[in-house]
């Protein structure tokens, strides 16, 4: 399985960005996905979690209303919208998938395979 994170880059404060994480090894319909992000210094956080069988979707409050996750099944691909950025935004942003959905779903631990980051970095 891997997991090609690309999208990041430097914007100002205001702006969007379009996170993709390219999928192969395994088909992102029949699996959840989600987003994380780790600042410097700071412990990687959930930030978007999309579920395999009904396409659910579930974001942390410090998000919420600003960012969107969906997945383009015939590409394999997962992305993460986001608009009105914020600089506490600013971090690595990890694209994380799992077999089935857990109720853990914000849980760093409960993800079976991470994608490598592409930094966001939002100037004010």
């Amino acid at each position: 399985v891997q997991l090609q994170a690309s999208g990041g880059g430097l914007v100002q404060a205001g702006g969007s960005l379009r996170l993709s994480c390219a999928a192969s090894g395994l088909t992102l319909r029949s699996s959840s996905e989600g987003w994380f992000r780790q600042a410097p210094g700071r412990e990687r956080e959930f930030v978007a979690a999309i579920r395999e069988s009904n396409g659910a979707t579930r974001y942390s409050d410090s998000v919420k209303g600003r960012f969107t996750i969906s997945r383009d099944n015939a590409k394999n691909t997962l992305y993460l919208q986001m608009n009105s950025l914020k600089p506490e935004d600013t971090a690595v942003y990890y694209c994380a998938v799992r077999n089935y959905w857990s109720v853990r779903y914000y849980d760093v631990d409960v993800w079976n395979y991470w994608g490598k980051g592409t930094l966001v970095t939002v100037s004010s």
